[in-house]
């Protein structure tokens, strides 16, 4: 028979726990989101994707990867119904062939486009459940959180290699 923790550790790490609370909050944002986007056959996690795409210059899986917090094959998955629906296409790079960069189609700007009015009304009404300060005040503390995770990442790997 396992021996059952008290309730009072269930509600110390209910109450505690960051990355319960985070991932909570994560989940409603993104179910949220899911049914905005619902009408454009589009996830909040593509949003997202494309948006990262819309950059200057085209990034590499990897560096893609880096900088939504994904493992490649999650990654490298996700992008699979994007370029189904010739929203995303990958290409060698031109000076690396062992590189692949990912770019935007015509087709996924203009869904991105599309996409982003509802984006703006659904973050406005989010935005409005909190005063200035305390939405300024949550995104500094998850861009810390995020930026202390990427680097404990990095660390891990050069851990790994050395």
């Amino acid at each position: 028979m396992s021996k059952k923790l008290p309730i009072e550790v269930v509600h110390e790490v209910r109450d505690a726990c960051l990355c319960l609370a985070t991932q909570r909050a994560a989940r409603m944002l993104a179910r949220h989101f899911d049914r905005a986007f619902a009408p454009l056959r589009l996830t909040n996690g593509q949003f997202s994707l494309m948006m990262m795409l819309n950059a200057p210059q085209a990034p590499t899986l990897g560096r893609l990867a880096n900088a939504l917090a994904m493992d490649r094959t999650t990654l490298t998955a996700a992008l699979k119904s994007l370029e189904r629906r010739g929203l995303v296409e990958t290409r060698l790079d031109e000076k690396d062939r062992r590189a692949r960069r990912l770019f935007l189609t015509d087709a996924g700007g203009e869904l991105l486009a599309a996409a982003l009015p509802i984006w703006r009304r659904e973050h406005a009404a989010l935005d409005a459940q909190f005063s200035h300060s305390e939405g300024q005040k949550l995104r500094k503390a998850l861009r810390k959180l995020g930026a202390e995770t990427h680097i404990e990442e990095r660390t891990l790997k050069h851990e790994r290699h050395c």
